[in-house]
């Protein structure tokens, strides 16, 4: 009888565990450069960022930092008191970081992340429209400065052009990654002040895992929020 009973508590543990370790995000790496310094990893809940765990580093540049996650969301790596931030998307399994102390934030990269990986590719097309966007503020002082109104009015054109097609870029991001947590961030993120219709597209073709995510319900509370405030 006896062993039966450490057999059943044998196997509770080892399905505790087991599920525990299912929701465990790991995040390890190395900054090159860095011999000593407390690490925190970080995420926003409600309105404030808390630290979820933190590692003194002394005389090696590795480290790693844990927290349990439900579903994959921004998380931010801090070395000390330092504003800058390294903003990462956290999955469940391991995630790696590594940067250089000189330029924490330029030079990190991340692997490991699916969302991360989305998000990458997004903002850097987004960075094209942006490029885009300064070539015409330059071309729009210059129209000013001639006082050329039918130049100034096509610089005005074209600036609305590029706001445009980036917007769409975006609304299609998202649908086509509706699998992805990614897709109602950076809805969240880079639509608020587009069209209602545009963030619906959005929200109706996320699949049912990232609608109960943490930005999937966010993204459905701010919908309701603005079809609220305008009736």
């Amino acid at each position: 009888m006896r062993k039966v009973l450490f057999f059943i508590i044998g196997l509770f543990l080892f399905f505790s565990c087991s599920s525990e370790n299912e929701n465990t995000m790991f995040v390890k790496g190395n900054i090159k450069g860095l011999k000593k310094g407390t690490l925190y990893l970080q995420k926003q809940v409600d309105s404030l960022v808390v630290s979820v765990d933190s590692v003194k580093v002394n005389g090696t540049d590795e480290f790693i930092l844990t927290d349990e996650i439900t579903y994959p969301e921004m998380y931010y790596l801090t070395l000390g008191k330092g504003i800058n931030k390294i903003a990462f998307f956290g999955e469940k399994d391991t995630v790696y970081v590594s940067t250089r102390l000189d330029k924490f934030v330029l030079k990190a990269t991340v692997k490991g992340s699916e969302n991360q990986e989305l998000l990458d590719q997004y903002y850097k097309v987004k960075g094209k429209f942006h490029n885009q966007s300064l070539d015409m503020i330059k071309e729009e002082f210059n129209a000013r400065k001639s006082g050329n109104q039918d130049s100034l009015d096509l610089v005005t054109k074209k600036i609305k052009n590029i706001l445009k097609r980036r917007y769409l870029y975006t609304v299609n991001f998202a649908v086509n990654n509706a699998d992805h947590e990614v897709a109602p961030y950076v809805a969240l993120t880079e639509l608020v002040d587009v069209n209602i219709k545009l963030l619906d597209t959005i929200n109706n073709s996320l699949s049912p895992d990232v609608k109960k995510s943490k930005y999937g319900l966010q993204l459905d509370k701010f919908i309701v929020t603005i079809k609220e405030n305008e009736k």
